[in-house]
């Protein structure tokens, strides 16, 4: 599993420079050294027998790791309710390990946690109605070809690719675009399981309010199985991109997000340039093999997502859209006054509004702003000073990145917050799907 880390007998007396061994295979990689073993694959799984080993869950950027009692992969759903049936009576929490890609701390817990990697691929697609019954372990790479080859697609999909859909439809992950809307909003119907084992059905027809609670989860509802995605006819997607100076690309910025299925850019604090890019569909055919990011032309799942390996922590709040450039300007002049070194950028996205509970466009038209760290850089003043910002710009924060809400803030910024809750707390009265983070969460 790409998020697991898995702590090995220290070999004494010996260089970490001799104890390192690389394993590359295609453009994925592992390293492994003598104290851990740090695994970066797409779909590789890597078991370590030995009596002094202890399992150490870690996320994808290494950020959040806890040693957990037990890390079950689960080949199929009677294995995982009878899984959470016997957490359930025995007072322990579950919490399901995706890609490992939030950067904030929904999956640690010391208890269970489970890998459903082996729950993957597409189960049944309905041409006529543009949409599919997927498994909720299924890498986002892997659906684009796989709904691709029925001649059907995501409406959008995010900057990367990795996660897999349950995880990213559980955290309302989202790309860009002034009409488009999140993963979350795509969804149409659900399989979960329950804290009792139990699976339940949901959709707008049936169990109406948990479907509404389980379209954005945090994994805290129950543990996802199956999802019904609302999909469009496959298409095909050109791109363009440039460099500017931050003023030159600033004054245009409505005009490009209303002129263009998408578009987005990066502002660099040091250079104090955008790099910018706009996409939009085409009836011209794929270019092989694809350019770099910025000049390809190739299907939706070819062109949107990007290559971003470099290890990094994030935080993002969405902000109502006609105030967002002003949250941005205010940003950048912090920046460049209490954080001149920052080297890494900070994103401007936007994104449609929905009626997910959760959502961070729910009932309003957003622009999404991230601000970015390198991982063995210190983040907390940054982004605590950043969140005062976006606090100023009724910012709602992403639910897989980092920021410092509290219950509180979330019942005033999400107007379904306790309603969310009382759902939740209905199907899982023992708490089970709740860790340390969710837990204080409560509502």
């Amino acid at each position: 599993n790409p998020s697991i880390k898995v702590p090995l007998p220290r070999n004494s007396g010996s260089s970490s420079r001799r104890n390192t061994l690389w394993l590359i295979g295609g453009d994925d990689m592992c390293r492994i050294r003598s104290a851990h073993i740090i695994v970066w694959l797409r779909m590789a799984r890597i078991a370590v027998l030995h009596p002094e080993a202890m399992t150490r869950w870690s996320n994808w950027s290494g950020r959040h790791e806890v040693d957990v009692e037990s890390l079950r992969f689960v080949r199929t759903e009677p294995e995982l309710a009878g899984l959470i049936a016997r957490a359930t009576r025995a007072g322990r929490c579950v919490r399901v390990a995706g890609a490992g890609h939030s950067h904030q701390p929904l999956v640690p817990t010391c208890d269970l946690i489970v890998d459903l990697s082996a729950l993957s691929g597409v189960i049944s697609v309905d041409v006529a109605r543009s949409s599919a019954r997927v498994r909720a372990g299924t890498p986002i790479y892997a659906l684009g070809p796989a709904l691709h080859s029925a001649g059907l697609a995501l409406a959008n999909q995010g900057d990367i690719d990795r996660q897999f859909i349950g995880g990213a439809v559980a955290t309302g992950t989202h790309g860009t675009g002034r009409t488009l809307s999140n993963l979350s909003a795509a969804v149409v119907g659900a399989r979960v399981i329950v804290a009792s084992g139990d699976a339940i059905e949901c959709s707008s027809a049936s169990e109406a309010d948990l479907f509404e609670a389980v379209r954005l989860n945090l994994g805290a509802v129950g543990v996802v199985t199956e999802l019904d995605l609302q999909l469009r006819p496959a298409y095909r997607l050109a791109e363009r991109g440039w460099t500017a100076l931050y003023d030159e690309v600033r004054p245009e910025v409505d005009a490009l997000t209303d002129g263009h299925r998408h578009f987005e850019f990066f502002w660099y604090p040091r250079r104090d340039t955008a790099v910018a890019k706009v996409i939009d569909e085409t009836d011209d055919e794929p270019r092989y093999p694809l350019g770099e990011e910025g000049g390809r032309l190739g299907w939706s799942f070819e062109v949107l997502p990007n290559h971003r390996p470099e290890l990094h922590t994030e935080m993002e709040f969405s902000v109502p859209i006609g105030r967002s450039l002003e949250c941005l300007d205010d940003l950048r002049a912090l920046v460049r006054r209490d954080f001149p070194g920052l080297r890494w950028p900070i994103e401007y996205r936007t994104l449609a509004a929905d009626d997910v509970w959760l959502s961070t466009a729910y009932h309003r038209d957003v622009a999404t702003i991230s601000v970015h760290q390198g991982i063995d850089e210190v983040d907390e003043p940054l982004f605590r000073a950043c969140e005062t910002v976006f606090r100023r710009y009724e910012g709602r924060p992403h639910w897989g990145k980092v920021n410092y809400f509290e219950a509180a803030d979330f019942a005033t910024s999400i107007p379904q917050w306790r309603r969310w809750w009382t759902v939740r707390n209905r199907v899982d009265q023992a708490g089970t799907f709740l860790n340390d983070y969710l837990r204080s969460l409560s509502a």
